[in-house]
């Protein structure tokens, strides 16, 4: 019998500079989104603001989700993953860290995601998830 235990992401990057905010849970729904949103608030500085894009998930449009003052939410046009730099970061993180790998346990899993995470450098960042056609303002 095979079985699966998943490790879902959350994060937001600004991938012109590298700064990064990342919470791991074991679900995507609704509770953890809100978590990793209060994190990403309380990390802002006090003149800060966040916009951090999303596709249209039911997570990233409840009614229940609140949603810190200095963080603005765009929902991004269905099927437009290019869009979302952390898109390009998710291939990265599939091609480079977790293809062909077996887990033996789900502590072994959330740690190979925090380690992979932690090696990322701002440079790094900046050339997985700047997209030239749609921030050519930014250097690679």
């Amino acid at each position: 019998m095979t079985r699966h235990e998943w490790v879902c992401p959350y994060a937001a990057i600004e991938p012109a500079t590298g700064v990064n905010v990342a919470l791991q849970a074991p679900l995507v729904n609704t509770p953890p989104m809100g978590v990793f949103l209060e994190l990403l608030g309380a990390e802002l500085g006090p003149m800060d603001h966040a916009v951090l894009s999303m596709g249209g998930a039911r997570r990233h449009k409840s009614g229940t989700l609140k949603v810190p003052d200095n963080v603005t939410i765009p929902i991004l046009p269905p099927f437009s993953p290019e869009l979302n730099p952390l898109e390009h970061l998710r291939a990265y993180f599939r091609s480079h860290h977790f293809s062909y790998r077996i887990f033996d346990d789900y502590q072994h899993l959330l740690d190979a995601g925090a380690e992979a995470w932690q090696q990322l450098t701002p440079d790094l960042l900046r050339s997985v998830c700047v997209c030239d056609s749609i921030t050519p303002e930014l250097e690679r």
